[in-house]
């Protein structure tokens, strides 16, 4: 009897741990109306590994997206795919312009410091009170309640709004200045290479249904990063051998200067940052703070390097004179620039992708059917109404108001100052209050309200470039 009860027993014990086993492994999540999400896809070995070490806390919520699979040099260079984006062919003339080489170059270089900080402390607040929260608004939530957790999602969705809207105008420029090489009819315009341009990108949403999915085609944003890096670096060597000497003087009156200053500050926090760290990490592999960490090193060493070059190489070439594109600056054969155009709309198409997933995520789970794999017909075409409706909204507003300069400003003004210094700070410090000593403790409110006061500075600023930029050119400018 007692062998038989022993052997009843432990079958019992085996078949309750295979069934826990059986649902951690698809964390299969019930919906409000009875049906279940499709499981995601979090591999065996990478779940038994982390359960030996104790690393994997419960999520905060349930995703339709893959989570949990990226080893960190893939994390690594979606972080690097944000910071080189084309948006660095502008750098010479909105950071290093207003502000000089002194003050230029050590903003570039105390602007990464700062936000690799910043982003460390995100980083390690992912797993706070033993879930790992994948998403900004969740780790918010969390820790202040529903009201922040809506402000976090309100503030998030404003920052990436306005950079996926920067992306459709730098590849709608990209376009243009591509066919201008050829054709200088002006047949071509601004809003029409936008149009072309928002199409495209939302053709690339609907066949890439997650992050995680990028893989390969982070290989082909390096690679296209590269290429008009280098153009841009090498055309503006030549050019600045060549050409006599540049005038490195700030433009502008001493009160427009206040303002352009302020807005390059805003530029600067812009280049480095995503606003989306957690949703980014939640892609990542256990130690998921770690191998974060690993990730944020590898973006803000190797990975600036590329971003450094180009902007001071531009700068010094170009003096004051450079533009909000770089590649309208250089020099040389058509084909070599065309080449270079052609490389910053294809990588910005994918870059795009990266700022938009938060947004496609929370409709991916909030609304998506939750049945069959991200190819079925009606998975598809959820994404071919609801993303291309989305970017269609992006694609119009760039069309209307295409002030690359006016909105990096805006942007870093309203949501990442706000994400990823004010709120990373105290959060931090309302995790790690009882932990922090009164030196520590005085620094990060120093951090939390020097940057809440940058942040309003940075807005007005922002406003009044836009009110200017509104005043000169008409709805629609072919800039």
């Amino acid at each position: 009897m007692d062998v038989n009860a022993a052997s009843a027993s432990s079958s019992s014990s085996s078949s309750c741990a295979t069934q826990e086993t059986e649902d951690l492994l698809h964390l299969r999540l019930p919906f409000d109306d009875g049906h279940e999400r499709a499981p995601l896809l979090l591999p065996t070995k990478i779940m038994d590994a982390a359960d030996e070490k104790g690393e994997r806390p419960d999520l905060s919520e349930d995703t339709a997206h893959q989570i949990s699979v990226d080893p960190w040099y893939q994390v690594g260079f979606v972080l690097i795919t944000g910071v080189n984006s084309a948006y660095v062919l502008g750098y010479s003339g909105s950071i290093m312009v207003p502000l000089g080489w002194i003050a230029g170059t050590c903003g570039l270089l105390l602007a990464a410091a700062i936000s690799m900080y910043a982003n460390a402390l995100l980083a390690r607040l992912h797993e706070v009170g033993g879930k790992r929260h994948i998403r900004y608004r969740d780790l918010a939530g969390h820790i202040y309640g529903r009201k922040m957790y809506a402000l976090t999602w309100a503030l998030q969705y404003v920052n990436l709004f306005m950079i996926n809207t920067g992306f459709i105008i730098l590849a709608g420029q990209a376009l243009k200045a591509t066919y201008a090489l050829f054709r200088d009819d002006g047949a071509v315009k601004l809003p029409y290479c936008i149009a072309i341009s928002g199409f495209i990108c939302a053709l690339f949403a609907f066949g890439i249904p997650y992050l995680s999915a990028l893989r390969v085609w982070l290989g082909f944003s390096t690679l296209f990063s590269l290429i008009y890096i280098v153009i841009a670096f090498v055309l503006s060597l030549r050019d600045g051998i060549t050409a006599p000497a540049r005038d490195y003087s700030i433009p502008g009156s001493r009160g427009t200067r206040i303002f352009t200053t302020i807005g390059a500050v805003a530029d600067l926090v812009f280049a480095y940052n995503t606003g989306m760290l957690p949703e980014i990490q939640a892609t990542i592999r256990p130690p998921v703070v770690k191998n974060m960490e690993k990730a944020l090193w590898f973006q803000f060493t190797a990975g600036s390097l590329p971003l450094y070059a180009v902007t001071f190489m531009g700068y010094w070439a170009y003096g004051n004179s450079t533009s909000s594109y770089l590649l309208n600056n250089v020099r040389g054969p058509v084909w070599i620039k065309a080449t270079a155009n052609l490389s910053a709309f294809l990588q910005t198409v994918i870059a795009l992708h990266i700022f938009a997933s938060p947004m496609y995520e929370f409709l991916d789970t909030k609304y998506g059917s939750g049945r069959g794999g991200p190819f079925a017909f009606h998975n598809v075409m959820f994404r071919v109404l609801v993303r291309g409706g989305y970017l269609t909204v992006n694609t119009l507003v760039a069309a209307v108001l295409p002030f690359l300069g006016d909105f990096m400003s805006l942007t870093g003004a309203l949501s990442t100052f706000p994400l990823t210094f004010v709120l990373a700070n105290h959060m931090y410090l309302m995790v790690k209050r009882h932990k922090l000593s009164a030196i520590q403790k005085s620094w990060h409110w120093l951090n939390v309200i020097g940057f809440s006061g940058l942040a309003v500075a940075a807005a007005v600023a922002a406003i009044r470039l836009i009110m200017l930029d509104s005043s000169t050119y008409h709805f629609f400018a072919d800039l």
